[in-house]
């Protein structure tokens, strides 16, 4: 038993797994010997290998533009709507030789086609092929984005150590598609957005426009530029060779897209507005004009309207002076529309009676001074001051009341001070301190000469008037209502006052013209002979105002229009402006189904009777 153990334990068993094991650790051992020597060989003896072929596949992070918000008017109607565009850029030091990496792909595919090595002759005529090919390519390039002949070749002469230049910015995708087909390398494409104005130029002052970067430059673009602007993302990309995004690998950071502005705009006011302030300027050889809608319950801008006009979408030789928006950022002196609110401060503050009576007899001395009526009035009332717009009757009632009183009144009424619309570069006019005034500068202030304020000012201030002696602030942005209106003057005084305005409009007033059927109408008419710029006031040259309200009983909406320099023969803004407001007036009533308030003014449609 010990003897067969014995032998069992001394018996020597062969291992069938010794030699499989030396293969495959011999194996292993070839195999890293392999990869250390490729990796050596490509890293220190060729690594010009790995060298182009990471040039050749390049992860990359690039930006992702953001959307800008949109504007809209009141309704909904788009005002700026940003769609996306292509814009491309160059590297010159691509575009200025065949690079490496095209030289490389060309004899590649000539070894594939051909089977053969290709000698140093033939690398040199397929070099030479290339770079005639890339020069036809950069002539095609041209014509294709309507570029100068020889520009990009310029642009490589010039910038040649460059690498980024941009050449198209903002183009329709469809071009951006047909120069890709080209295949340059170092020609990049970036996608971003344009802006677009569907309104066109009716609108143009009010909405503005962005510059090439998409940044706002005028208007509403300007001024609320933070709210709009979009915050961009990024994104990772694979690159070729030829600098082309050819896969995307994830996304970084997500855009952000910009806030959407609704305004106060009224576009369907604001079209009829521009329309007829068109005819207007045309008709009466006007060197520019502006027109202010306002709603006289909350202050809201329904429409502002100036010519001449232009077109945010094409602004190419267009000169600066014309992005301006006058209604907002234009003053003038406002002659005869202010004596609405002479009178209103007279009766507030127990100057001069209801009932009282002025003799006028056409002129009336200040001092050294003169002031005249166009005509000799005579005795008139307070209405009839209005009516004729007596420039006697309102400076005789201007030296009764305190020059504190009289400028705290216009002061109130935000002469001098911003209207506060947020509008970029809006006017604040001027008023001067009443401690520096003689009496014919308060006879002059009081017939509106002396202070300046824009067509929004002046409309703010008839919100005083109109609503029952509460004056509004103003809005570019939709809202309900004014939280913080301020009383100027009493309920009893502000429709008194607005009961003589109605008399302006009769046959026998300033603005007969301003009349709108089916609804009473209050406002005052302003001829306003314009200033030198070295002193004094011109014969020849007027702004041409109107201001007024309706339906008269209970106004809803307030219009200003000033007509500069009309030269057509008439200048008076009881014939020249006056025609505008009561077009304009009478369509935005009908646009906002204001009911009529005097129905037997209305006219008759007749019809015949069919037998």
């Amino acid at each position: 038993m010990l003897y067969f153990q014995d032998k069992i334990k001394t018996k020597k068993i062969p291992d069938d797994f010794s030699g499989r094991r030396k293969f495959l650790i011999g194996f292993m051992m070839s195999c890293m010997v392999l990869l250390v020597g490729r990796a050596v060989y490509l890293q220190v003896l060729d690594k010009e290998f790995l060298k182009d072929q990471g040039e050749m596949r390049q992860v990359d992070d690039v930006p992702v533009s953001a959307y800008r918000g949109m504007i809209k008017d009141r309704n909904g109607a788009p005002l700026a709507i940003s769609t996306p565009v292509e814009s491309i850029w160059v590297n010159p030091k691509e575009l200025k030789d065949v690079t490496p990496q095209e030289f490389e792909l060309a004899v590649n595919e000539q070894v594939k086609q051909t089977k053969t090595r290709l000698t140093t002759e033939q690398k040199t005529d397929l070099l030479k092929k290339l770079q005639m090919e890339k020069q036809h390519k950069i002539r095609q390039m041209e014509k294709l984005l309507d570029l100068p002949k020889g520009k990009i070749a310029d642009l490589i002469k010039q910038d040649s150590n460059r690498q980024f230049a941009y050449i198209a910015r903002r183009i329709n995708p469809g071009l951006g598609d047909q120069v890709k087909e080209l295949k340059l390398a170092g020609v990049n494409f970036e996608r971003e957005f344009k802006r677009f104005y569907p309104a066109g130029g009716v609108s143009a002052h009010i909405v503005g426009f962005t510059n090439v970067d998409d940044i706002g430059q005028e208007g509403i673009e300007s001024g609320y530029e933070k709210q709009l602007k979009g915050i961009p993302g990024s994104k990772r990309v694979i690159r070729d060779g030829q600098r082309q995004i050819i896969a995307d690998v994830e996304n970084i950071k997500e855009p952000g897209s910009g806030k959407n502005l609704e305004l106060s705009i009224d576009q369907r006011i604001q079209y009829l507005a521009y329309r007829e302030l068109q005819l207007a300027v045309n008709a009466n050889k006007a060197k520019s004009a502006a027109l202010v809608v306002l709603d006289a319950k909350n202050g809201e801008i329904l429409a502002a309207v100036n010519q001449p006009s232009f077109n945010p979408n094409t602004r190419s030789n267009l000169k600066e002076g014309l992005y301006r928006n006058r209604a907002l950022t234009d003053v003038f002196e406002p002659g005869s529309t202010v004596k609405p609110f002479v009178v209103a401060a007279a009766l507030e503050g127990g100057y001069v009676r209801p009932g009282q009576v002025f003799e006028t007899h056409g002129t009336y001395q200040v001092g050294r001074h003169t002031v005249k009526d166009v005509h000799n009035y005579g005795t008139l009332d307070l209405t009839g001051v209005l009516k004729k717009s007596s420039n006697v009757a309102v400076a005789q009632m201007a030296l009764k009341m305190p020059p504190d009183y009289f400028w705290k009144i216009y002061h109130q009424l935000g002469f001098g001070t911003s209207a506060g619309s947020g509008f970029p570069g809006e006017a604040r006019g001027s008023l001067s301190d009443y401690h520096k005034w003689q009496d014919f500068d308060r006879a002059t202030l009081a017939f509106g000469y002396g202070l300046n304020a824009s067509a929004l000012q002046l409309a703010r201030a008839y919100t005083a008037l109109a609503d029952d002696g509460l004056l509004h602030s103003v809005s570019l942005l939709k809202r309900d209502e004014d939280d913080m209106p301020q009383r100027v003057f009493s309920k009893k005084t502000a429709q008194s006052v607005r009961a003589m305005m109605e008399t302006v409009i009769a046959k026998d007033g300033t603005a007969y013209e301003a009349r709108v059927d089916g609804y009473r109408v209050a406002g005052k008419t302003g001829t306003v002979k314009k200033a030198r710029p070295g002193g004094g006031y011109t014969e020849k040259t007027y702004f041409a105002v109107f201001a007024g309200m309706a339906p008269a009983n209970d106004p809803r909406l307030i219009i200003v229009v000033m007509i500069d320099e009309p030269s057509a023969g008439q200048y008076y803004g009881g014939l020249v402006s006056a025609p505008v407001f009561a077009k304009v007036m009478a369509g935005a009533l009908r646009v906002l189904d204001i009911p009529p308030d005097q129905e037997d003014t209305m006219p008759v449609l007749l019809t015949q009777k069919s037998p």
